[in-house]
């Protein structure tokens, strides 16, 4: 297996000094402080989803029907940005317990995963590996690059592979998914390589069992039934092509948005070696309030995301409370407090400054 995509570039800074044991005492108040938090509120789940999703395609609608390109441009900024916290409930579904929230993953794939052509088998069954303590940050972790050691063109190619993503899945769904069920070989290349939101190009998908296969079977079949009516439509001319090209562009906003909130979602020093949880946490980012924007870039818990890793059974709508009992319950020696970050550009440029060979400030 070709290892060097986690070994190339400059030596990521203060990995040394976190090459340590765990911190009893952070994981003991994690789990004691937080234990009731851990059931779903429907409400919140419900309400959020179906406010956002109807938010950002009254927008798209507004968009699409704008006379003039500015009042597009805004209207199209506010579809993706609420299409985009609607899409990031695909996070909450791979930790949702079976039975908790009934029906809530049928409606998101209805309503967000099978028109955005990213129904949630994409994600279940991958995520759950970037959280196995013995696969973060490892070769193995569909979800973890070390980007900070990569070459300088790796970040602006890794965002740019975002913006094409709408067509790609469209190729994906529309053509991929019917000519894989002719040819056996073209079925697993489509499965181990195109059917995962992963980051990671080693990475290699196995082929659903079970109930998730069939559940798999027909989120597949209604993305390519729906990306090819949709081509179809554009192509007798049903569908407009300049509001088809607008769909595409507010869809690729959403991904490029996400693109960029992946790369400040951890530090990606990792060069391959298995972490303990207190490591994997130092390499993940907290952008807490007071700063008002993290809501927007990184909605639906996201914010605190290496919390979510020390807990990943919490809720997002739990985070929040969770973080402040933690700040309040660890002194300020706590390496808890050691995640916490101030916001978005300082971060991607504490990943640019490390994929130049540069030294970032500790606490940027």
């Amino acid at each position: 297996m070709n290892t060097m995509l986690f070994t190339a570039g400059a030596e990521a800074p203060e990995r040394a000094a976190r090459r340590s044991g765990d911190d009893r005492a952070m994981l003991r108040a994690a789990a004691s402080l937080t234990r009731e938090l851990n059931a779903p509120n429907a409400a919140i789940y419900w309400t959020d989803l179906v406010g956002s999703a109807a938010l950002g395609y009254g927008a798209l609608a507004a968009a699409i029907a704008a006379p003039a390109l500015g009042w597009t441009l805004v209207a199209a900024v506010v579809a993706v940005l609420a299409l985009y916290r609607a899409g990031s409930f695909i996070h909450e579904l791979t930790h949702i317990k079976a039975g908790s929230l009934p029906g809530f993953r049928l409606a998101w794939n209805a309503i967000i995963g099978v028109p955005l052509l990213v129904p949630s088998f994409l994600y279940e069954g991958i995520h759950n590996l970037h959280h196995a303590k013995i696969r973060y940050g490892t070769v193995e972790d569909p979800e973890y690059l070390p980007l900070a050691l990569m070459r300088p063109w790796t970040l602006p190619l890794f965002t740019l592979a975002a913006v094409l993503a709408p067509a790609a899945l469209l190729f994906r769904f529309a053509v991929l998914t019917p000519l894989s069920l002719l040819s056996p070989k073209l079925r697993a290349l489509v499965v181990g390589r195109f059917s995962g939101l992963q980051i990671n190009p080693l990475f290699r998908r196995k082929p659903p069992e079970g109930e998730f296969a069939k559940a798999w079977a027909w989120m597949e079949g209604a993305a390519s039934l729906w990306a090819i009516t949709l081509l179809v439509l554009v192509a007798i001319g049903a569908v407009p092509l300049r509001a088809f090209l607008i769909f595409l562009g507010v869809a690729a906003g959403v991904m490029l948005l996400n693109q960029v909130r992946t790369l400040v979602a951890h530090l990606w020093e990792n060069e391959g070696e298995p972490m303990t949880v207190t490591e994997q946490y130092l390499d993940t980012i907290n952008v807490p309030p007071p700063g008002i924007w993290g809501e927007l870039w990184a909605p639906v818990g996201l914010r605190y995301h290496a919390l979510h890793h020390l807990l990943p059974g919490i809720p997002y709508h739990a985070l929040p409370l969770a973080h402040r009992r933690l700040v309040a319950e660890l002194g300020e020696d706590s390496v808890y407090h050691n995640s916490n970050r101030r916001g978005l550009m300082p971060l991607i440029g504490r990943l640019a400054a490390a994929s130049w060979g540069r030294r970032p400030t500790p606490r940027s």
